[in-house]
């Protein structure tokens, strides 16, 4: 990202409003039109905050029919513009719908099996390898290296090629693009490798008990989001960094713990997150610091070490965290520093921030009628 404050006066000059984060209004949105597609589908499957797959059946005409009425009906009742790719593969539908984005022909639909095939064919060879789903930044510069620039040099490679090569991610990427289904509906997806919890200041933190709050804080909310996906992590790493933005030296501290066994125990994971403290400099101006967990797993596959496992975790500490959060929201109660209410000296700004129309009354839209 680039600082606001480096491009205000350019903004002012040709009119460009600027809009802090607002994730009430985002998620309430986003809640709108899953419920609106799960009543326009077979089956839904959210698979993030603003995007869905759907069940469609039907002929070409008939399913291009289904993905105007998804289109329009959004549009009518939620006010959000949207566009709709329709596909054999979950890989190829993600395609169209770059499609229906890019070609204004297209009006915001894109049937993949509807289109000319030199529109198709064009499109793939158009857009990096990387582009595609299942191939990520560093398999795409690997694939770069054996010449495959673009999704149509993909797709168009020898299965063994890639087989010998990559994981089956890649290969069922390969077989999806050729038309072949790998990725059924509701596939429960695989744990992520890992979970990352950062954030800039709007002041810079420059002691190690505003540090402790920081990553405690990071460090629970961590806990919290494993307890809610039923998952544990092995390892938690730590750090800070200074900003890029200025001329001061660098500094990037940062400290990794590997726990005796997989845990989600916010005090144990809040008392590792603390070993980054000894090596933040007092003094130093912190613009950012965050808390990364890997090593992920379901919990229930523990395996002969129980007597290992936190007297914290044994007394659901955990759990008892998570129902009161529930009950009285988020901030409502933490541990140790971790619990403290953020102070305004280093809480993210959102300044610029629109109204959370659909979630506080306080900000409800104001119509005047004559």
């Amino acid at each position: 990202g680039y600082p606001w404050f480096k491009l205000q006066a350019t903004a002012d000059k040709i009119g460009l409003a600027a809009r802090s984060s607002n994730y009430e209004l985002y998620g309430e949105m986003s809640a709108r039109v899953m419920g609106l597609l799960s009543r326009m589908s077979m089956w839904t499957e959210v698979y993030s905050i603003d995007e869905a797959f759907l069940g469609l059946r039907g002929t070409l005409d008939e399913v291009h029919a289904a993905g105007e009425q998804i289109k329009l009906e959004i549009l009518r009742l939620v006010g959000l513009p949207v566009c709709v790719g329709i596909a054999k593969t979950k890989t190829l539908a993600k395609l169209a719908n770059q499609a229906a984005k890019k070609i204004p022909q297209l009006a915001g639909v894109c049937v993949w099996d509807r289109v000319p095939a030199a529109t198709t064919e064009q499109l793939l060879e158009d857009l990096p390898v990387g582009e595609v789903w299942g191939i990520g930044h560093r398999v795409a510069k690997r694939l770069n290296g054996m010449g495959i620039v673009s999704i149509k040099d993909f797709r168009d490679t020898d299965e063994l090629r890639i087989r010998d090569k990559f994981s089956i991610v890649q290969m069922r990427t390969l077989l999806e693009l050729r038309g072949t289904s790998c990725i059924p509906a509701a596939e429960e997806r695989e744990m992520k490798d890992q979970l990352i919890f950062s954030r800039s200041f709007s002041e810079p933190i420059t002691d190690r008990e505003q540090m402790e709050q920081v990553v405690a804080m990071y460090a629970q909310r961590a806990a919290s989001r494993l307890h809610r996906n039923n998952a544990e992590a092995k390892v938690i790493t730590a750090w800070a960094m200074t900003s890029n933005f200025n001329d001061e030296q660098s500094h990037q501290p940062s400290a990794t713990v590997a726990m005796p066994v997989h845990s989600a125990d916010p005090v144990v994971l809040t008392k590792a997150a603390k070993s980054l403290l000894p090596k933040v400099t007092p003094g130093v101006r912190y613009a950012k610091a965050g808390i990364t967990v890997t090593e992920l797993r379901p919990v229930g596959t523990q395996p002969m070490f129980d007597e290992f496992v936190s007297p914290h975790e044994s007394k659901h500490v955990g759990t008892l965290l998570e129902q009161v959060r529930t009950e009285h929201g988020s901030g409502a109660i933490g541990l140790g520093a971790g619990g403290l209410k953020q102070g305004p000296s280093w809480q993210m700004r959102r300044e610029l921030m629109s109204p959370r129309y659909t979630t506080h009354w306080d900000e409800l839209m104001t119509v005047q009628a004559r």
